[in-house]
């Protein structure tokens, strides 16, 4: 080039570097995008923003607002309107339309995390989904029509690129501060209207007290009603029958004072029938739950409850038979005083019965206080600090497992419910044994009683008070009747046996349980080292126990 020349390859190097600079970033941005789409790009390009360099900075966030508008577009769509029109799948919120609606809380919307924009956290991500789907859940299963302004007081805004870029520039105080506040309203709405239009704490209530059998006066009432329907076959139970009962117990106790609204969902369920089942067997309460409750009380969640009704009902069927073996034993024994030689075996009756008392009377503690109690408190307190309906249902459902896994119904449990229901056969066994022997030993005294009457009745009208032919038949039938007394000895005492046998193997698989509640309920079952001195195994496992305790 002449001299005169202006322009020179130095000068033309320093103009064109700016420009080679920007191609070579925009080349590398677009081989780094290459088929990347949504929340992922808008990652890729974010990526590049974290430069020293404030022109490629700026040149980038140009860029990243450019990428970002339509997603920011979706997010206002969805938190303010639970619209979602993602034709293209670009969208960190996944809507699947195959699932039915009262499945729409849990499966309907998910993350599609590989479109989450990396200058949104996961946290925030969860309460974009949580405001959208508390939208729809709020129109489509409450019927609920208000509209966004009323649960969300925060405008929208980032309606051009420019806005999305300005957005970006202040991540923490800007759009992130606008993704709270929208949670916080749209999650106390949804809340609020749970709670007040459809009593969502009250049925949590309703399902302590009826399923868990927390209002004591109900259950002693309605056991009281039905024992003489339960006593039956279950072949012959009708439903309604059992339902009038159910009717009859909640208008003679406090339970008649609940909500109506609580009371039409109390209902009578009968189990499977299996050959040999009596009423008690397959007896159960159900409460039916629809609508925006069936959310929360799953058809899992109720099978749950279902289970751990049975369990309870079973053992307060065992507390409910004891008090009236106890009963029965305080009555006759005074009636049986003239009859000296059942002393033995009603003493056997009485330390059977004390023993059978004592451990049903601590199962009970356990599964009331440290099982149903500390885990309701528990629950109750995490549903009053709840800030979604998310965190109520994950609370519900610890609270569910808790007490699943503390009443022996899980699989890990398997071997402890087996020998714990045996301990019920057994008490069931001992009132069939004792109710028999009641019976004929009463029977026995009515005879004698009537045999004495009619003796003095003959004396007093100048008769013998026997002949030799009555003494004889009198003096045979109580021989027999002292004859089958050691048979009865032998049963109790075979009884007392199996019973002792099974506690004992309960016991051992209780001390060597991972679960510290349960190891302690051995100690109080024992607390006077009874069975301890019987079984070897329980010497080792506490022995044990007491060594590791000592390093601690």
């Amino acid at each position: 080039m002449g001299i005169e020349s202006s322009l020179t390859l130095r000068r033309l190097l320093v103009w064109t570097y700016d420009p080679k600079i920007r191609l070579k970033t925009l080349a590398a941005l677009v081989d780094h995008c290459h088929g990347r789409k949504g929340g992922e790009l808008a990652s890729a390009v974010h990526a590049y923003s974290k430069t020293g360099d404030p022109y490629m900075k700026s040149l980038v966030q140009h860029i990243l607002g450019l990428v970002s508008h339509p997603i920011l577009n979706f997010l206002y769509h969805w938190i303010y309107d639970g619209e979602l029109e993602d034709t293209y799948h670009e969208f960190f919120v996944a809507s699947d339309p195959t699932v039915k609606t009262d499945r729409l809380w849990h499966d309907k919307y998910t993350l599609r995390k590989s479109m989450i924009p990396s200058f949104i956290t996961m946290d925030h991500s969860r309460k974009v989904l949580l405001i959208g789907k508390s939208i729809n859940f709020l129109h489509q299963i409450c019927h609920d029509q208000s509209p966004s302004s009323k649960m969300i007081a925060v405008p929208r805004s980032a309606e051009s690129p420019k806005d999305a870029a300005e957005m970006f520039t202040d991540l923490e105080n800007a759009f992130q501060g606008k993704i709270d506040a929208a949670y916080f309203e749209t999650s106390k709405y949804l809340l609020d209207v749970l709670n007040k239009k459809y009593n969502l704490l009250e049925h949590m209530q309703a399902m302590r007290r009826y399923l868990l059998l927390g209002q004591g006066d109900f259950i002693r009432h309605l056991m009281d009603l039905l024992k003489p329907e339960l006593a039956r076959p279950a072949t012959t139970l009708y439903q309604h029958n059992l339902t009038g009962i159910l009717e009859t117990a909640v208008r003679a106790t406090n339970a008649q004072f609940d909500n109506p609204e609580i009371l039409k969902r109390l209902d009578v369920r009968l189990l499977e029938v299996s050959p040999g089942d009596t009423g008690w067997d397959v007896f159960s309460l159900d409460y039916h739950v629809d609508g925006p409750i069936a959310t929360m009380f799953t058809r899992e969640c109720m099978s749950h409850y279902l289970r751990v009704f049975n369990f309870l009902w079973r053992a307060k069927r065992m507390e409910y038979i004891l008090t009236d073996i106890w009963k029965g034993h305080m009555c006759n024994a005074k009636l049986l005083k003239n009859m000296p030689e059942l002393s033995g075996v009603l003493h056997q009756c009485h330390v059977l019965a004390s023993e059978m008392v004592h451990f049903i009377h601590q199962m009970q503690y356990y599964i009331t206080f440290e099982v149903l109690e500390c885990s309701w408190d528990e629950l109750w307190n995490k549903v009053q600090q709840a800030q979604d309906l998310d965190h109520i249902i994950a609370a519900h459902e610890v609270f569910l497992d808790t007490i699943i896994s503390r009443c022996l119904l899980d699989a890990d449990s398997r071997m402890l419910l087996n020998q714990l229901r045996a301990v019920f056969d057994q008490i069931l066994e001992f009132q069939n044994v004792q109710d028999a022997m009641y019976r004929g030993a009463l029977e026995e005294l009515q005879l004698r009683l009537q045999f004495e009457e009619k003796k003095k009745k003959r004396e007093r009208v100048g008769e013998w008070g026997l002949t030799a032919s009555e003494e004889e038949e009198e003096m045979k039938r109580m021989k027999e009747f002292e004859d089958s007394i050691p048979k009865m000895c032998s049963q109790l005492r075979l009884l007392t046996h199996f019973y002792q046998g099974i506690v004992q193997q309960f016991l051992v698989l209780l001390t060597t349980n991972s679960d510290e509640s349960l190891q302690f309920l051995s100690f109080r079952l024992d607390f006077n080292e009874h069975y301890k001195a019987r079984e070897p195994r329980l010497r080792v496992s506490l022995g044990t126990r007491g060594r590791h305790n000592s390093h601690i």
